[in-house]
């Protein structure tokens, strides 16, 4: 497949030259290039824009072709992956990409799993989505795909494949064994994409290209500055590559000829600039598993909160189910770092003085007051309060006593989705206690109305590390059927 640009121009000195139109027939092993039908579109003109002075390279690409690598054959383990590219034509500047089945054929990757449903859960890092059997999991390399990248396509029945260990390091290697000749080499898989039907492959390993362009800060021609504009080179290529490979051609591999100035001279950064973090990621939860994000964090990073992620999350807190069509829910945000301190202090002298009371010992009262110390060492504080307002009154103490219950469950439940939300955002939280033993105290220091019920203080803050995994519970210990 080849694509040219509307004007072609004369190649470069030192650029790879297109095969004469009557080359013989490849042989096994050697490279053959499949050309557009007729009336089909051939032209497309990468356009790189015009960097400012030391972005990166301006160079574009005039003419690109896209040559299937034939006659490798079934790939085992053991196999040397650039030795099984030993007979095809290959020139400096080329970019091989490679379908990681073979990489982790050759690699040993492949697992007896007659229901691959447990090598998908041993390979998930973190899940994504989930609906039925279909799973979409962040797997220890980042990626996130269908069933953490485990196939069982093009394997012996009962057997699936693994994503290679290191994809990177696949690439390295590949290219390494291809030495005396400047290539780039990228392992590439074939992924989903949200809101998109359809597959395509992209590169999950990249070993001397360069993996992307950032636009970023670049005026275009009409003097506009991009901000957003970010092309991942490494999966356009890997895209590229697939459509003369095929799913079932037993093609494995295509050469990408004529991005010379795409090759580095060192292997580069991998796959590494490719991969958003999650903490960058606006759909980092599947609506499944959005509840299950929500963890209890009690050491947070030097990182500031954005104010209007927890104005996010306080939405979602008053959108929970309240008694009488009722809204007993209050948030006071503690964005003053003087409040913050004044509160603390006031709230662990009562803390202090209760203990006192009780016949604790100093050491012993140090000790317990240490436990505040999630809240001392927050960069945001919410203190989440019950009001009654539209309460009904009755005329003993029993239907009174089970009307606040109704209000304070209301608010338990506003608080969890306030959590839930803040974990959505990338917030870590913890909701602690204390307030509810030293009412008047936090009444009087944040001055708050006396019908306004502090129901315990909420820590907000960017987790330090992630939290330890849960301790696995199983349902049915906590259900009783009648």
């Amino acid at each position: 497949m080849t694509t040219d640009s509307p004007a072609p121009t004369s190649p470069e000195p030192g650029s790879p030259q297109p095969a004469a139109p009557d080359a013989p027939p490849s042989q096994p092993g050697s490279p053959q290039t499949r050309s557009p039908q007729p009336g089909s579109p051939q032209t497309r003109s990468p356009q790189t824009g015009s960097p400012q002075p030391g972005s990166h390279p301006v160079a574009s690409a005039q003419r690109v072709e896209v040559i299937a690598v034939t006659g490798i054959g079934e790939v085992r383990a053991g196999d040397d992956v650039a030795a099984l590219l030993s007979g095809a034509d290959l020139r400096d500047g080329d970019i091989v990409v490679v379908t990681s089945k073979i990489v982790s054929k050759a690699e040993g990757r492949t697992r007896h799993a007659p229901d691959r449903t447990e090598a998908i859960a041993a390979e998930t890092e973190r899940v994504v989505a989930r609906r039925g059997d279909t799973v979409i999991a962040q797997t220890r390399h980042g990626f996130v795909m269908a069933a953490a990248g485990v196939d069982a396509s093009n394997t012996e029945p009962g057997t699936v494949l693994l994503l290679p260990e290191d994809p990177d390091a696949s690439a390295r290697r590949i290219r390494a064994g291809l030495a005396g000749r400047r290539v780039g080499v990228i392992v590439s898989d074939t992924f989903g994409r949200p809101w998109r039907n359809g597959l395509t492959d992209v590169a999950i390993g990249v070993a001397g290209v360069r993996p992307l362009d950032d636009f970023r800060g670049v005026s275009d021609s009409y003097g506009n500055q991009l901000n957003a504009t970010v092309t991942a080179l490494a999966d356009e290529i890997a895209s590229a590559a697939e459509l003369v490979k095929g799913k079932l051609d037993g093609v494995p591999v295509a050469i990408v000829r004529g991005l010379s100035h795409l090759v580095t001279g060192d292997d580069g950064p991998g796959v590494r600039p490719l991969v958003r973090v999650a903490d960058d990621d606006l759909f980092r939860y599947g609506s499944r598993d959005v509840v299950f994000a929500r963890r209890t964090i009690r050491e947070f990073a030097d990182r500031p909160v954005d104010p209007e992620a927890v104005r996010r999350a306080v939405a979602a807190g008053i959108a929970a189910p309240a008694p009488h069509h009722t809204t007993p829910w209050r948030f006071v945000l503690l964005e003053s770092p003087e409040t913050r301190v004044k509160l603390l202090d006031a709230m662990r002298e009562a803390w202090i003085a209760d203990l006192r009371g009780d016949g604790f010992t100093e050491q012993s009262i140090t000790k317990r007051v240490r436990r505040g110390d999630v809240l001392r060492n927050a960069p945001y504080l919410v203190v989440p309060c019950l009001v009654m307002e539209g309460s009904h009154t009755y005329r003993d103490d029993r239907r009174n006593a089970s009307e606040r219950e109704m209000f304070v469950v209301a608010t338990g439940a506003g608080v969890e989705n306030f959590l839930i939300q803040l974990a959505v955002e990338g917030l870590g939280s913890a909701w602690v206690s204390s307030t509810m033993f030293c009412r008047p105290v936090v009444r009087e220091v944040l001055d708050l109305p006396d019908s306004w019920d502090p129901m315990g203080c909420v820590a907000v803050g960017h987790a330090a590390a992630p939290p330890r995994d849960r301790a696995p519970r199983d349902p049915g210990d906590f259900i009783v059927t009648r």
